[in-house]
């Protein structure tokens, strides 16, 4: 099984929407932005990414069934998406990246930054199916409760990390960021084939067991 307990559950987690890829998503909106702007905007931002994983941690069941998904279904899905982001990931290629450039900017700095991470982080389409993969991975309250506690515990990491590290992305340049972004990418990747392959076990296709 892809996710079978709780440091799994937080290591895939903390992959796919921990700090090494959030910290990016905060550094495009650092030079804008005043220390107090951010950090008030990392705790909105991982407030209201927090109560989505909640939702979708404890109703993925329920979500399943509306769409008609089958669990082989999301995990081969949630495995393309996973390696298709990890290959754009590793080339520098940032998807879902936000607002570009010369899009209007709304008034409200914070309404605007919220906008500008609703995909690479508050509604991530990898935090999304991590979620829901993880849940249904088990049919148990217990289990679910699990999947959502290691969820929100990685975005109150992500918090801590952007609130610490604020003033220094201010005045930093990003390629470190991108250098570690690269290396997760390649991290990221495995994890989609693994995703993939659970997929398909889950089908009946054989596969050899690996040494």
């Amino acid at each position: 099984m892809f996710v079978f307990n709780l440091s799994s559950a937080f290591i895939t987690f903390f992959a796919v929407v921990g700090p090494p890829k959030t910290l990016l998503a905060f550094a495009r909106l650092a030079p804008t932005r005043t220390t107090r702007e951010l950090r008030r905007l990392a705790a909105w931002s991982t407030l209201i990414s927090a109560v989505i994983g909640l939702v979708l941690g404890f109703t993925a069941d329920e979500v399943s069934t509306l769409f008609h998904i089958s669990d082989q279904s999301l995990q081969l899905a949630g495995g393309l998406i996973f390696f298709v982001y990890a290959v754009a990931l590793v080339f520098g290629v940032h998807l879902g990246a936000g607002a570009d450039e010369e899009d209007e900017h709304l008034p409200n700095p914070l309404v605007d930054g919220i906008r500008e991470l609703l995909l690479p982080y508050i509604a991530s389409p990898l935090a999304v199916s991590a979620v829901l993969v993880a849940s249904l991975n088990r049919d148990d309250w217990g289990w679910k409760a699990t999947v959502a506690g290691a969820y929100v515990a990685v975005v109150v990491i992500n918090y801590v990390c952007v609130a610490v590290l604020a003033p220094l992305m201010q005045r930093t340049h990003r390629t470190s960021l991108e250098v570690l972004s690269r290396l997760l990418g390649l991290l990221l990747a495995a994890v989609g084939v693994e995703l993939f392959l659970a997929g398909l076990a889950g089908l009946g296709v054989h596969l050899p067991e690996a040494h």
